[in-house]
């Protein structure tokens, strides 16, 4: 068993599509029209065939009060793994993106926190050697 599929919440999927594309670097995979929606998943660059993200419309009555609760708390919704977060916090602010919290030594790992423009608080990490 593995892990093929994992979903972020988010309010405007072609808002999403272009900060997890033109920012963040991923890569679309699928954009398949469903309705008034879309199947749309990125990928990692580094691999195409892996893990897709998908992108889901947080169109359901409970998302918007599960997604502003964990905000609120700061809480990321997922974590995405980097190997360099002290770089990525730099790149990543000089394209604008609001961090909520500055890269930060957890002792086996380094976290950074940011907003990604569609209701999420998202976390980067990178294991320490």
């Amino acid at each position: 068993m593995r892990i093929n599929l994992a979903g972020v919440l988010v309010d405007d999927q072609e808002k999403a599509l272009r900060f997890y594309t033109d920012v963040l670097g991923f890569v679309k995979k699928h954009d398949i029209p469903m309705g008034a929606d879309r199947w749309l998943t990125v990928v990692s660059p580094e691999d195409p065939e892996g893990t897709e993200l998908l992108l889901e419309p947080s169109g359901h009555p409970a998302a918007k009060p599960f997604k502003d609760a964990l905000v609120a708390d700061g809480i990321p919704w997922t974590m995405f793994a980097v190997s360099d977060v002290q770089a990525e916090y730099e790149r990543m602010r000089e394209l604008g993106v609001r961090f909520t919290q500055e890269p930060t030594d957890m002792g086996t790992v380094i976290t950074a926190v940011f907003d990604d423009t569609c209701g999420n608080l998202i976390q980067i990490g990178q294991m320490k050697s």
